[in-house]
């Protein structure tokens, strides 16, 4: 675990060294104060190639922002992948690595199928492979971990780590420089990765439009986070709608302990989960874990967009009893939300509709048994026009049911037990001025 890469700032006069400079002065100028520099080497030389799938890519070097909190000064490596065939206005697929990688070799794994598959981005998006074994005690999580409790208490509550500052300022810079579609930004990762992914993209649904959690080690980080209890959320925190979270776990594996916390938290503060789990262990082969739950990759998170709104489904008949913390050698897989969709129809500053519906079997081949029908409470969220102040009331048709309600003390609309089947069904929300906020 305490591994680093070897230094890689050290002087260097070799003539190769001056043609990568000279070649991150456009770079500099764009970004005063902090830009990083186009660098593939190591201890000198050069890193071999990364060249995989006919896909060109950038490795960056960086230092420090003043504002990130780090101690003393250090320097970090990106490494960007281009999408096969050069397109304007492509997606970003953001990945943090496990314990066991740094960003180079994960980065190579994507040669080899079963090998962390989540690292792999589609070829038609740019792929940002962020590394933190570099430097002593950079972790995604900024150091916290499920047996340390000194660790975790050192990192706990609710203020990131320079580590997660780190990554953001990254992830947005690369959209500015790339010319990214913001509304198509998402965040991944293994393990470690998995524990920074939902850690640091639940607090950050302003950038990411959904965030994979694979084989997530712990749910502390998010949990510090997002101030899921035992800790309350401050009256004055201001957090975006969260992306949306998909997170594949198993019972059989030690670091998913706690995850009846999270399911828990998740569901009182009405954030979109869809959870998958089985008996797949630490895994980090999909075909592997496919045995095991043939719907980890069933919902297309990669198709969400940011500035569409979503629904989330909460406490919905249709969930599986979870095995955590009391039926943890159970070998029966598992899910939570896995089977709902949606379409949005419309957002304007008067009405919201959205079609709500079940995934069909002539839709989705899997071995679970797809309801054909599920009651759950459904709550709104990334409205885009007019979202409701709180306490204001709306009215809501869905189907021929329709009723009244008011929105709660941060704005979001929910209207509980509906009843939701195969057949696709508007769910309508309409106020009148002037209820929404500006």
């Amino acid at each position: 675990m305490n591994t680093m890469i070897p230094h890689l700032w050290s002087k260097r006069k070799t003539a190769l060294t001056a043609i990568v400079l000279a070649a991150s002065i456009p770079l500099l100028a764009e970004e005063k104060g902090w830009t990083p520099l186009k660098d593939a080497t190591r201890d000198g030389k050069p890193l071999e190639d990364l060249t995989i799938n006919g896909r060109t890519y950038e490795v960056f070097q960086h230092g420090v922002k003043p504002e990130w909190g780090y101690q003393a000064p250090q320097q970090d490596t990106f490494v960007l992948v281009h999408p096969k065939q050069d397109r304007k206005n492509a997606p970003l697929y953001v990945v943090l690595h496990s314990a066991g990688h740094d960003v180079i070799e994960c980065v190579k794994c994507t040669r080899d199928v079963g090998n962390h598959d989540i690292y792999r981005s589609p070829d038609d998006f740019y792929a940002l492979y962020l590394d933190c074994r570099r430097n002593h005690n950079d972790w995604w999580w900024g150091g916290m971990h499920l047996n340390n409790a000194n660790l975790t208490k050192k990192n706990s509550g609710g203020d990131p780590m320079p580590v997660e500052r780190r990554v953001m300022d990254t992830v947005k810079w690369v959209i500015q420089q790339y010319g990214i579609d913001a509304n198509r930004v998402y965040l991944t990762g293994i393990s470690m990765g998995g524990s920074g992914t939902l850690g640091i993209g639940m607090r950050n649904g302003d950038v990411f439009a959904a965030i994979k959690a694979s084989i997530p080690a712990g749910i502390e980080h998010v949990s510090n986070r997002m101030y899921f209890p035992p800790q309350e959320l401050p009256a004055a925190a201001r957090i975006p709608d969260p992306p949306i979270v998909i997170d594949e776990s198993a019972q059989n594996d030690d670091w998913s302990s706690g995850h009846e916390r999270f399911v828990k938290a998740m569901n009182d503060r009405r954030y979109a989960l869809f959870l998958n789990w089985g008996p797949f262990g630490h895994a980090h082969n999909h075909l592997l874990i496919e045995t095991s739950n043939d719907l980890v990759n069933s919902f297309d998170w990669l198709n969400v967009r940011k500035n569409e709104a979503y629904p989330v489904f909460s406490h919905a008949t249709s969930n599986d009893n979870l095995p955590w913390p009391d039926d943890l050698k159970s070998t029966a897989a598992g899910q939570v939300n896995a089977f709902f969709r949606w379409k949005c129809l419309s957002d304007t500053n008067d009405r919201l509709a959205m079609s709500l519906f079940l995934a069909s079997p002539a839709g989705l081949q899997t071995t679970f048994k797809i309801p054909g029908e599920s009651t759950a409470d459904v709550s709104l969220r990334r409205i885009q026009n007019g979202p409701l102040t709180p306490g204001a009331s709306f009215h809501w048709t869905y189907g021929t049911s329709t009723g009244e309600g008011k929105a709660d003390a941060t704005g979001l609309i929910t209207i509980p037990g509906l009843k939701i089947t195969s057949e696709p069904t508007t769910l309508s929300v309409s106020k009148s001025r002037p209820r929404f906020a500006n």
